[in-house]
């Protein structure tokens, strides 16, 4: 274990770190990046959400500080807040037996105390690119001094519209510095700013075959659009979930959806960015004590999201580009754990589909949704467990005595009172019917379909080819509109002159 991550030529303070940290073997993108980073060169990275990128570039970076130098020595950019906390917690507890000090910096919190800590020196500083380029033209951030410059999750930044301020930010530090470009995709822009301001680079990509984590499980159901929140309870009742992340398309349907979820008796949130950064703060609190198992979020709001705990992501609405569907899959099956992605498909969102299992060169399987036997015996299989886990652990003592006087003062048989506070608790299932799903069949092509040809009886009166070829063909007849014209340019009156 430890000599695993010492033939990266690590120091011993950090292979130690890793090894308490429960690190057993560096993942791939590790192995290649911090070898390359240590010896001195820029590095593009690429590898999927969830595989280590961020020790891979944070630990080289904690090793080449020179701790008698005052100033920032490594700047690292993230997309939102929520990676940039993140990020900044990790790089502080890889570095917490060297007494680096990590500064998170970010919008939401006041100039002033971000002036105040940076003024008290913070070797590395990691933050969104607004608010850094807000602080380097008030003169508050020094960059003259950086040693180590990380672009994280580069392709949202320029997917956001941070180019401008990161090129600002880029422009600030010494042309010496050292440059890594860490992604999950590497489009053509991010190849041009790489080519801009990295000095030939090394790039690491690893396994171009697939680009979603293997560990995590795809499927899809294919339905109308009006059964969407139908379906999306069927699941969260009969799949076995620690923490589901539901992803919509736009802060109003993150806002409506949780709220509908939780008037279901759901225990969701919502996270968007029309919230503010206290508020955000404490929406992630919640769900990762597990106050809030379900989390409903816009890509903006989950961008960098790092819970382990997240067993489920589903699809509500299917994302616009293929690539930030790897993004939103790679929330789960973090840290070699497994993990579970299902997506809602309208007729609309095939074309969409198809083109995310080209770009992830992964088939996603069709599945039928559960039925509503399956959810009523789901329910019954929780309920039971509940109730011998309280039957095997609790003293019931005070619970049986009470029973039996509540008996005797109501004059009521005590099986009848045992049922009448079942059914009280498990009130919450009342709040959750189990409502119809108009649920489609698999279309018969796969690979040529844009518009689904649907086994059974046509939606909404529309014909068959099978029943279309069985009408009587009629000719066709030119209006009888004065002035119109017909299919092959003249005017109806000359078309009718010539019959």
């Amino acid at each position: 274990m430890t000599t695993a991550f010492a033939t990266l030529g690590l120091c011993p303070a950090l292979v130690q770190t890793v090894t308490d940290l429960g690190y057993t073997q560096p993942t791939p993108i590790q192995a290649g990046v911090i070898p390359i980073l240590l010896s001195g060169r820029d590095v593009l990275g690429q590898a999927q959400t969830g595989t280590g990128k961020t020790a891979a570039f944070a630990l080289p970076m904690l090793q080449q500080l020179d701790r008698q130098s005052p100033g920032v020595q490594g700047l690292v950019l993230a997309p939102t807040r929520e990676l940039a906390i993140q990020v900044a917690d990790a790089v502080y507890r890889y570095g917490h037996q060297l007494g680096v000090r990590v500064l998170p910096i970010y919008g939401g919190q006041s100039y002033e105390r971000q002036q105040r800590r940076l003024a008290q020196g913070a070797p590395i500083v990691v933050g969104t690119p607004g608010r850094m380029r807000d602080l380097l033209r008030q003169g508050m951030l020094d960059l003259s001094a950086v040693r180590s410059l990380v672009l994280d999750e580069a392709d949202a930044l320029l997917q956001m519209g941070f180019l401008e301020d990161v090129e600002a930010l880029i422009q600030a530090t010494p042309s010496t510095r050292q440059t890594t470009l860490v992604s999950a995709t590497l489009s053509a822009s991010i190849r041009q700013l790489a080519l801009r301001y990295m000095r030939d680079p090394l790039t690491v990509a690893l396994d171009e075959a697939v680009r979603t984590v293997a560990q995590t499980v795809q499927r899809y159901y294919l339905l109308h659009a009006t059964s969407k929140v139908a379906a999306l309870t069927r699941l969260l009742e009969a799949e076995d979930m620690a923490r589901a992340l539901i992803f919509v398309r736009t802060r109003v349907g993150a806002a409506a959806l949780g709220e509908d979820l939780v008037t279901r008796g759901y225990l969701a949130d919502a996270l968007h960015g029309d919230l503010s950064q206290a508020a955000r703060e404490s929406v992630l609190r919640r769900f990762r004590t597990g106050l809030a198992t379900t989390l409903v979020a816009t890509d903006v709001g989950a961008r960098g999201l790092d819970i382990p705990e997240v067993s489920h992501v589903i699809n509500f609405d299917l994302p616009d580009v293929a690539a930030d569907y790897v993004h939103r899959v790679g929330r789960t099956g973090r840290a070699g754990r497994s993990g579970v992605a299902l997506t809602l498909v309208t007729p609309q969102d095939v074309p969409r589909l198809r083109s995310i299992e080209s770009y992830t060169r992964q088939p996603i399987a069709h599945t039928r949704l559960p039925s509503e036997a399956a959810i009523q015996a789901s329910r019954e299989a929780r309920f039971r467990q509940r109730l011998d886990a309280v039957l095997m652990e609790a003293d019931l003592s005070l619970e049986c005595q009470a029973l039996l006087e509540l008996s005797a003062a109501t004059r009521t048989d005590v099986m009848r009172l045992a049922a009448a506070v079942m059914h009280l608790a498990r009130g919450t299932e009342r709040q959750r019917p189990i409502e119809a799903v108009r649920e489609l069949p698999l279309f018969a092509d796969r690979s040529t379909t844009r518009r689904p040809a649907y086994v059974g009886k046509p939606q909404g009166g529309a014909v068959t080819s099978s029943q279309a070829s069985k009408r009587p063909k009629t000719p066709w007849k030119p209006s009888a509109r004065p002035g119109h014209r017909t299919r092959r340019g003249r005017s109806c009156e000359a078309a009718a002159g010539q019959r």
